[in-house]
């Protein structure tokens, strides 16, 4: 370990792993009211420190958040599922074999056509 780097099961302050993700630390505080499962140790003068489920939880979050597109409400359903998952046993996955026709309507959408224009977007994102 070189000097200056913590242990990987220490506690860290609210500046390293801000530093660490990349975020501002207000972010961090902001996502603390927005999802409840993320609750660091307050000292005194609201010294935070991050246990390491809490660092882990926020790579999550960042990641969610800035690599996979979900907006806050989007993760807070995220993590809801996941705590309900991990309370509950897994249902098996049942997988159909049949793919649904071009053009098929589900719901009144048209899903060959968003199909469409999903390839469309990828294409131009690739240019």
């Amino acid at each position: 370990m070189a000097t200056g780097e913590k242990a990987p099961g220490a506690f860290r302050t609210i500046g390293e792993l801000s530093s660490e993700l990349g975020v501002a630390q207000h972010i961090l505080r902001y996502w603390e009211t927005k999802f409840p499962q993320l609750r660091p140790l307050q000292r005194a003068g609201n010294r935070r420190y991050y246990r390491p489920a809490d660092v882990e939880l926020a790579r999550t979050i960042h990641r969610l958040l800035n690599s996979e597109g979900y907006t806050v409400r989007g993760v807070q359903k995220v993590l809801r599922s996941r705590d309900g998952i991990a309370a509950a046993p897994p249902e098996p996955v049942v997988e159909q074999a049949v793919a649904p026709a071009p053009h098929a309507q589900q719901n009144g959408l048209d899903i060959g056509r968003l199909k469409a224009v999903r390839q469309t977007l990828a294409a131009l994102l690739e240019d």
